[in-house]
């Protein structure tokens, strides 16, 4: 195993820690809801299996005075009884709901294979738990329930909310089961294989070219998987695998060995990334009619917004009530201690944070059926430079178009006029190790320090605004177009193997007066160029982010970094610009 493997499987305790306890707060004043144990027996498409529950009834909640039910799962790695998981189900029962915790399949003491959230495996586990909120069916030891509220006989009315792992279930759960009401997805994905192997390269030619595999967050949770044992001991039966593939279903497996591999061979790799998005809700949104409330991390490069913006899109293009919420955390940042005033599960700070009044008219609007709740604006994100507590999130009807160009010029500047592009070349190239640093991705989840992301003389380029004259504010994903050439790519990439094709990384600064450099968020946009010979349009990571008065927008490109897999051989890159060819640099600017 190469060292830096070892090094995350030594982190593992720590990293599981980190993944599966919030920090303990005090609670509200309101009286503590005692949950009941319950375990249900659920047949999935793999294997039949024990789930693991609590059930939390209000107090005052009989058959006589039914109350809607909100069902709730841990993020990856945890299980009913973490921080934030517990507290979310505390929370909403001391507010009058019914609530239902459990732990996702392969995790805790729910029995099964670990399936990342597959709609036909964890979706129809969850619709089981759905039928006993429905009182159709009962727990093992008998407990049945006649207490929720009903829109029919068999349909209670339930929402779902949960962040992660504990996000994409809901939508999974609502693409096999329409009974479920109301869904609060919080920093969850949109395309798994876009997420552990992310290709920013967008057209149709970037439709099946992998992009550079994301080694650190991928590896880390995957060991987290295979080291259940470590971390739930005496593991039902029904959750162990083979030697080769201890605790994920065998695609999960096996598309985790091939991106390790650094080789893509073309129908194989295809089948595998296929795979990741068939379990992702790219792949079965149009299922999905629930009203739905995404909230999605500024600081998250996991799953970054521009995978709940694609959520978002697709739903609101389909007709199915949606809203979006860009908060300040992530897995990134935030993730076990928020900033001051916003939404934090493990404290259940629902009525005292933005997004926890939001998600209440959510409930209020679709759970309580109150038709005249106002659910709030169709976007809103977290503004950090914003110092005012009642001003911090501003709004939108929707997510900023792209509004401003700028242009790559030939002398290392970027001009907000072609007419001002020099003509020039200038050329980087890799080296066999990795020569930039963005970030060290599982570093604030285990407590360990990062350096500052850096780019290695001679192993990227660059392109600088002069010092603006007036705060500058992008909020959503930039977009650069660019063309570059590399005869050694050029002769390398019809192999076959995706891997020879040419691969960079793209993203966005923030330069200080003084030359200080911030990587917003610590984001970049791998790219694997599907051609050369061509040029290519490349999605930026969306931000939200000021650049303040007289700092500058510095626009990079680099051959390598350390969070992801790069490029196969050294391969020279060339840029040329000129007044009537050269790249651009699209920002969403808001007024």
């Amino acid at each position: 195993m190469p060292r830096s493997r070892l090094a995350l499987a030594a982190a593992l305790p720590a990293l599981a820690a980190a993944t599966l306890t919030a920090p303990a707060h005090a609670a509200d004043t309101t009286p503590q809801v005692t949950p009941t144990p319950l375990k249900i027996t659920v047949h999935t498409a793999e294997r039949t299996c024990t789930v693991d529950a609590d059930l939390y009834r209000p107090a005052g909640v009989d058959a006589a005075h039914p109350a809607p039910a909100v069902l709730t799962t841990n993020g990856f790695g945890g299980s009913k009884a973490d921080g934030s998981t517990d507290a979310t189900a505390r929370a909403f029962a001391q507010r009058g709901y019914v609530a239902l915790a459990y732990s996702g399949l392969g995790f805790g003491r729910s029995g099964c294979l670990i399936s990342l959230d597959d709609p036909r495996i964890d979706g129809k586990a969850a619709s089981a738990l759905v039928d006993l909120l429905a009182g159709t069916r009962a727990a093992d030891d008998g407990t049945t329930i006649d207490y929720v509220t009903a829109d029919k006989k068999g349909d209670p009315r339930v929402g779902m909310i949960g962040g992660s792992y504990g996000g994409a279930i809901q939508l999974a759960t609502a693409a096999v089961d329409d009974r479920v009401d109301a869904l609060v997805p919080l920093i969850t994905w949109n395309d798994l294989a876009y997420s552990l192997d992310p290709q920013n390269a967008r057209g149709p030619e970037a439709a099946d070219v992998p992009g550079a595999f994301k080694w650190q967050w991928t590896n880390g949770f995957y060991l987290m998987g295979e080291g259940q044992p470590l971390l739930s001991p005496s593991l039902d039966p029904s959750r162990i695998n083979k030697l080769s593939c201890l605790h994920f279903v065998d695609d999960a497996c096996a598309t985790v060995r091939t991106l390790n591999s650094g080789r893509y061979p073309a129908a194989e790799t295809k089948r595998l990334l296929d795979y990741a998005r068939g379990v992702s809700p790219v792949s079965y949104l149009k299922q999905v009619k629930a009203p739905t409330l995404l909230v999605q991390g500024q600081a998250d490069s996991l799953f970054n917004l521009n995978e709940a913006q694609a959520t978002y899109e697709t739903l609101t293009a389909q007709g199915t009530p949606a809203k979006m919420i860009w908060q300040s955390w992530g897995h990134s940042g935030g993730l076990t201690d928020p900033a001051s005033g916003e939404l934090d599960l493990s404290k259940g700070n629902l009525e005292t944070s933005y997004v926890g009044q939001r998600i209440l008219s959510w409930f209020d609007r679709y759970l309580h059926k109150q038709d005249g709740t106002d659910t709030g604006p169709a976007f809103a994100y977290y503004r950090d430079w914003t110092t005012d507590p009642n001003r911090t999130y501003a709004t939108a009807p929707a997510v900023p178009a792209l509004n401003r160009t700028l242009y790559l010029s030939g002398d290392g500047k970027l001009v907000d006029n072609r007419k001002k592009v020099a003509r020039g070349s200038r050329e980087y190239r890799n080296w066999p190790v990795p020569t930039s640093h963005s970030e060290s991705s599982l570093a604030g989840l285990i407590g360990i320090p990062d350096p500052a992301p850096y780019d290695t003389k001679g192993t990227y380029l660059d392109w600088t605004t002069e010092p603006l004259t007036a705060a500058t504010d992008v909020v959503g994903a930039p977009k650069a177009t660019l063309k570059v050439v590399s005869p050694k790519a050029e002769r390398t990439q019809g192999s076959g193997d995706a891997a020879d094709k040419l691969v960079l990384f793209a993203k966005l600064y923030d330069v200080a007066p003084d030359g200080t450099k911030t990587l917003v968020h610590r984001l970049v946009a791998p790219v694997r160029v599907p051609d050369v010979t061509r040029p290519f349009t490349v999605s930026l990571p969306g931000i939200v982010h000021r650049y303040e008065k007289g700092h500058r927008i510095r626009f990079v490109i680099a051959a390598s970094d350390d969070a992801y897999g790069g490029n196969k051989g050294v391969k020279p890159v060339t840029v040329t610009s000129s007044p009537a060819d050269t790249g651009t640099v699209q920002l969403p600017v808001v007024p």
